[in-house]
């Protein structure tokens, strides 16, 4: 029903900021609780962060506390990830996703987009 694509991966060095953001289109975004998951080369998909329909609350897993922040804009359908300090342990395909409650496990979101790459380097 609603379709999702990220953007603005790319390649940045250790201590860096990238910002990415993911655009929903065929359906009421507001209605949706949006995620972004990553996965690693070798690794299981993790939950990053989450954020509510309103905005008013998110989560965070614990390997990004203080340095990520996930935010929405509503009226133009579009849900953002700020990643200041990066270390290379970022460096994975970051995903957003669709749920109906905010969650911090990957199988609460759906309707994943192709995904970014994010690359740090040391």
């Amino acid at each position: 029903q609603v379709q999702l694509a990220e953007s603005g991966g790319g390649l940045v060095q250790a201590g860096g900021s990238l910002k990415l953001s993911c655009s929903a289109s065929g359906g009421t975004f507001s209605r949706y609780a949006m995620g972004w998951l990553r996965q690693a080369p070798g690794k299981e998909r993790e939950f990053v962060a989450g954020i509510s329909q309103s905005g008013g609350t998110t989560k965070y897993a614990d390997s990004v506390k203080g340095r990520f922040t996930i935010s929405r804009d509503n009226a133009e359908n579009t849900v953002y990830l700020q990643m200041d300090s990066l270390n290379p342990e970022d460096t994975a395909v970051y995903y957003c996703g669709a749920s109906i409650v905010v969650l911090t496990t990957p199988s609460a979101y759906g309707n994943w987009g192709q995904g970014t790459q994010v690359t740090v380097s040391s």
